[in-house]
């Protein structure tokens, strides 16, 4: 089964840019739907955005759609969240998520995803 790491958090002031990315280990993407989640403290982890590995269908919470990013390397078997103007609101943990399937669809929900990395804090100082 395929294993998620994640790399690319830290501690950023509001406005700036960060990229995170989530590289498979013991297998690859091409058969995921590759999801980024974010929960802070108190709050459910939501959805944020999300891949079709093979073939690069997108999809975005309302939140974060003008400002972030998803993008794949299939060479590398990473995905990428590239997040621009960044908001003391995006402060959480960021977790990769993988489902087998090819259709982003609207299974946005955490329950959907079975494989998922040890997330990347994420803190935007105001």
């Amino acid at each position: 089964q395929v294993q998620l790491v994640e790399s690319g958090g830290g501690l950023v002031q509001a406005g700036d840019s960060l990229r995170l990315s989530c590289a498979a280990s013991g297998g690859t993407f091409s058969s995921y739907v590759v999801g980024w989640f974010r929960q802070s403290p108190g709050k459910e982890r939501e959805f944020v955005a999300a891949i079709v590995f093979s073939g690069g269908s997108t999809n975005y919470a309302d939140s974060v759609k003008a400002r972030f990013t998803i993008s794949r390397d299939n060479a590398k078997n990473t995905v990428y969240l590239q997040m621009n103007s960044l908001e003391p609101e995006d402060t959480a943990v960021y977790y990769c998520a993988a489902r087998r399937g090819s259709y982003v669809g609207p299974y946005n929900h955490f329950r959907f995803y079975a494989y998922w990395g040890q997330g990347t804090q994420v803190t935007v100082s105001s």
